[in-house]
């Protein structure tokens, strides 16, 4: 048989980092990590081909040489899967389809032969068997969640890696929370399993040996949900791996913010590598972190635990969310000030979409208040449900939340803030990590925003305060002043500078 698998194309999101891409000359920031896993599910003596189209288009010939196509896609791509769905029909070629959109969604893809659904290491070998035997269902689907020591090593050989800013895998699955708005328990369940330390090697290993060097994300939606395994077993075999190849990596990964309560957990992370994680803050609003189960987030000054991650060597990224029902007109500026405050660079706000699957889908469901399915974009203008706050007040507010945190005085504001509270990890690098890229990237960050750019005299400012005062943060003050202006491209009819 041959394989075709198809990875549609991601429209431009806050992070696709579309615009901060051609400084490094990268066309998308991940490989699809789950169709390269499926990929090394299948049969050994078939033929695969993976074509993910936010690299290269799919091609008639692609159609022509396929037997099967397997197709994955996240609610963002939607629009992209629709179209390479009614493409794959007209070649007459059989479409096994998989993933969050799928499992979300599967009555909505009449189109699609075999919907092999929630967890593939369930469901795809009953499916293989079938189909090896013509009998092949429409829907395959178990609602049982696995260990993942049946998880193979994702088959990369498919990939070429010179096209990605960063390589990615999975450590982990479930989350231990159960808040309003997330789906990531009925899709992964509750109970946090994990690889073992082997296992987890073994794929640092098979990256290793791609010749790849620099950013490696784990996708985990909480990478410390088992915080004694990190300690006692997979963090040890990480920070003697990482120090015996002189870190050849940069991790990142998403925690909760318990993660600043632990400075041994820290101090071992950082030793490991990791340099950056995501927290899901959502919003300063004590009413609101009640109202959605935030429990983690309650009690506690968030922006203690912010400077504490900066301070242990993290660059933290963070997500907040606008619309809950115990939000009032004052969210817009409290969330404003906690934001330019804490040096959060990459604060990604969005409104709040209701997820199927969750908790909150099903109150608001109760209330006849939803509007339809999510669009899968963080930061569309638009909700699928009616908020108490009023749609046009809420989209407003949202603007002036941008406008206040993304021009460039606030944004370049933020970035000195955080580079004076950071505290960079001393490692050894290995030199394989250094490239004509980062001469490339370096020069067009100066010819385009310090001297074509219309914020250039905020670049200079802050070229020149990294330069005297922290000057081995230059490259990380020059990445977050393309980031920004990537942000400023994204949301460019919010902005006026």
């Amino acid at each position: 048989m041959n394989a075709l698998l198809i990875y549609p194309e991601c429209p431009p999101t806050f992070w696709s980092f579309r615009q901060a891409l051609r400084f490094v000359l990268k066309k998308t920031t991940q490989p699809p990590l789950g169709l390269l896993t499926v990929a090394a599910m299948l049969p050994t003596d078939w033929s695969k081909r993976l074509v993910d189209m936010n690299v290269h288009p799919l091609r008639d010939d692609d159609l022509a040489w396929a037997d099967v196509v397997f197709l994955s896609a996240m609610s963002v791509q939607r629009a992209s899967a629709e179209q390479v769905i009614s493409r794959t029909r007209t070649a007459g070629v059989p479409i096994v389809a998989g993933g969050p959109l799928f499992t979300s969604e599967p009555e909505r893809f009449s189109g699609v032969d075999h919907l092999v659904l929630n967890e593939a290491e369930a469901t795809l070998p009953e499916f293989l068997a079938d189909f090896e035997r013509g009998t092949a269902r429409h829907m395959y689907t178990r609602e049982e969640y696995l260990p993942l020591d049946r998880t193979p090593i994702p088959l990369w050989s498919l990939v070429n890696t010179r096209h990605y800013s960063a390589m990615n895998l999975q450590y982990s699955r479930g989350c231990p929370y159960d808040c309003e708005f997330c789906d990531i328990g009925s899709l992964f369940g509750r109970q946090v399993r994990t690889k073992s330390k082997d296992q987890l090697l073994a794929e640092l290993e098979a990256i290793f040996r791609l010749g790849w060097c620099g950013s490696l994300f784990f996708v985990d939606d909480n990478f410390i949900g088992n915080r004694r395994k990190l300690k006692a077993e997979v963090l040890p075999a990480m920070i003697e791996w990482s120090r015996r190849h002189r870190y050849p990596f940069d991790f990142e990964t998403e925690v909760s913010i318990e993660l600043a309560d632990d400075a041994e957990l820290m101090a071992m992370m950082t030793r490991a590598g990791f340099n950056s994680v995501f927290v899901g803050i959502e919003t300063p609003n004590e009413k609101s972190l009640s109202e959605c189960g935030k429990i983690q987030n309650l009690n506690r000054d968030l922006q203690a635990a912010v400077r504490r991650l900066h301070r242990a060597g993290f660059i933290v990224k963070a997500g907040f969310i606008l619309g809950f029902d115990s939000d009032t007109t004052s969210v817009f500026e409290q969330m404003s000030r906690f934001i330019q405050a804490s040096g959060i660079v990459t604060a990604m706000v969005g409104l709040l979409n209701v997820p199927r699957n969750t908790r909150l889908h099903r109150r608001l469901e109760k209330e006849g208040r939803l509007l339809g399915d999510i669009s899968g974009d963080n930061t569309t203008f638009r909700t699928n449900f009616l908020p108490r706050i009023g749609h046009e007040r809420l989209a407003e507010g949202y603007r002036s939340v941008i406008r206040r945190i993304f021009s460039s005085r606030p944004y370049y504001e933020r970035v000195r803030l955080f580079l004076k509270e950071y505290r960079m990890p001393r490692r050894k690098i290995s030199l394989a990590r250094f490239s004509f890229v980062y001469l490339y990237a370096f020069g067009r960050t100066v010819l385009r925003l310090g001297i074509l750019g219309r914020e250039r005299w905020r670049f200079w400012q802050l070229f020149w305060w990294t330069l005297f005062r922290k000057p081995l943060l230059m490259p990380t003050a020059m990445r977050l002043a393309v980031y920004g202006f990537h942000f400023r491209k994204h949301y460019a009819d919010c902005l006026s500078e």
